[in-house]
């Protein structure tokens, strides 16, 4: 399904630094950078509700078009984002300018579906070891995340980055051999798994009442 259209509104600035952004903020705007395709650095100003908004839609892997009112429109994707440790809220962002028909690498979220078989028959535990995989592709058909099916999962199985279905026309960044998602018994199915083991012996086990090599027989 082709993703919403997002829009986003800049407006050029001419004071940078701390004070300037400082300022900027109280006015309900957050500072930041476009930058990209050989162009110099634009600082610029960004609306915070609307900023806000647009991550909420799942801007940070999805063009959007910027505009300012004074020229042709261009597209960028979401580089980076600064959130203040304390409130939060969005304190700078970072812009690339690209082109829809431009590869350009991404980091998705791994979304779960299903039930592993481990889980639900055996009382396992399924641990998501890596939460985001990095991929390359067209920039117009980032997804939003990437979905991995767990329901055939037993005991001590695990899907592997490599295992994980891509879009048509993207490539695997992430080390093929990387662990994604693992099912391993509970700490409880362990100790009792354990505790079944039969005991190692330690040595051969002593006839009663043999006599001892080399005995003489009496006569």
């Amino acid at each position: 399904m082709p993703k919403k259209e997002l829009n986003l509104t800049i407006q050029p600035r001419s004071k940078t630094g701390t004070t300037g952004a400082q300022a900027l903020r109280a006015e309900g705007k957050i500072p930041a950078v476009v930058y990209g395709h050989g162009a110099a650095p634009e600082h610029v100003a960004i609306d915070a509700r609307a900023f806000s908004d647009l991550l909420h839609q799942g801007g940070r892997n999805t063009m959007i078009t910027l505009a300012d009112g004074r020229r042709k429109r261009e597209t960028a994707i979401i580089r980076d984002v600064q959130i203040h440790p304390v409130s939060r809220r969005v304190i700078h962002a970072d812009l690339q300018r690209i082109s829809a028909d431009e590869a350009i690498d991404a980091r998705l979220t791994v979304v779960t579906v299903g039930v592993a078989e481990g889980v639900r028959n055996f009382g396992a535990v399924m641990d998501v070891i890596t939460h985001e995989l990095e991929v390359e592709g067209p920039a117009d058909r980032i997804p939003d995340h990437l979905e991995v099916d767990v329901s055939a999962l037993g005991i001590h199985e695990h899907v592997s980055a490599g295992d994980v279905n891509l879009p048509e026309g993207f490539k695997l960044l992430t080390p093929a051999d990387t662990i994604v998602v693992t099912i391993e018994p509970s700490r409880t199915a362990q100790e009792l798994e354990e505790a079944a083991a039969p005991a190692e012996e330690a040595g051969e086990p002593q006839v009663i009442g043999a006599e001892p090599d080399g005995a003489a027989s009496e006569g």
